[in-house]
C-alpha cells in the first residue's frame, strides 16, 4: 500500500474520478500497476488483503495478481459485492474468466438486474464468445435476441456491456454476423452515460464491419 500511495499522482486522481472511481485512491497509472503485477506475479493470498484495503488502486491490483484457480463462486460474489466502478469491474471479469466459476457466474450475473453484475456477466460473454468451445451458436443467438429486447431498459454500464457482446458475435461468430448487424439496426444508438470523459459507445454495426474489413486485409 505504501508503495501504491508512492505511485499515485494527483492528476490521475482528479482523472479516474471523473471516470467513477471513488474517494478512496491514490491514482496509479495503469503502466505501474502492470509492472507490479510482473513484479508480483501471482500471489492470490496477497490479492485479497489487497482488495480488503477498499482502495481502487488496491482492487484493480487484486485482480491482476489474484490465482483465477483459486477463485470460488463465494469469493466472486464477495467482490462483486464491492464494485462499483466501471474499470475495476472489466478486471474483475478478465479474472472470473480465466477461473473454474466463469461459466457459472456469466449466466448467473448477466440475468441480473444490478449494474454492475450485469455489466461483469456481459464482459464475461463477450469473452467466451470467442471461443465456441464456451458458448455454442444457439446460446449466442439466444442472447441477441435478449440483448436487442432488454439492452435500452438496462442500467446504465450493463447497455455498454450488452453492445460489445452484440459487437463480439458479429465479429467472432460468422454464421450470426448478419443477425448480429440486423439486430445492431433494430436496436439503434445505445446511450451511455460516460461521466466527464470523451469515451464513447461505439456504433455496433460500424464496428463490426469495420473489424471485420480489417481481418480480410490481413488475410
Amino acid at each position: 500500500m505504501a508503495e501504491l500511495e508512492k505511485l499515485g499522482t494527483a492528476q490521475n486522481v482528479k482523472v479516474y474520478r471523473r471516470h467513477g472511481a471513488g474517494e478512496n485512491l491514490f491514482g496509479v497509472s495503469f503502466a505501474n500497476l502492470y509492472k507490479l503485477q510482473k513484479k508480483i506475479g501471482v500471489n492470490h493470498s496477497l490479492a485479497k488483503e489487497l482488495w480488503e484495503s477498499g482502495n481502487t488502486d488496491a482492487r484493480i491490483l487484486a485482480a491482476l495478481v489474484a490465482d483465477p484457480a483459486q477463485m470460488t463462486a463465494v469469493l466472486a460474489d464477495m467482490w462483486m459485492q464491492d464494485v462499483r466502478y466501471h474499470c475495476l469491474a472489466d478486471y474483475v471479469a478478465r479474472l472470473v474468466y480465466k477461473s473454474p466459476v466463469a461459466a457459472q457466474k456469466l449466466r448467473e450475473w448477466m440475468n441480473s438486474p444490478k449494474e454492475y453484475y450485469r455489466q461483469v456477466g456481459y464482459d464475461l460473454f463477450a469473452h467466451a464468445v470467442m471461443d465456441k468451445n464456451n458458448l455454442s451458436d444457439a446460446e449466442c443467438r439466444k442472447q441477441l435476441a435478449i440483448i436487442e429486447r432488454e439492452i435500452h431498459r438496462s442500467a446504465n454500464r450493463a447497455r455498454h456491456a450488452m453492445n460489445n457482446a452484440l459487437i463480439s458475435i458479429g465479429i467472432y461468430r460468422p454464421p450470426l454476423r448478419k443477425e448480429a448487424i440486423a439486430a445492431a439496426k433494430r436496436i439503434g444508438k445505445v446511450e451511455v452515460d460516460h461521466g466527464e470523459t470523451s469515451c464513447k459507445t461505439p456504433d455496433a454495426v460500424a464496428y463490426i464491419q469495420k473489424a471485420i474489413a480489417r481481418r480480410r486485409g490481413s488475410c
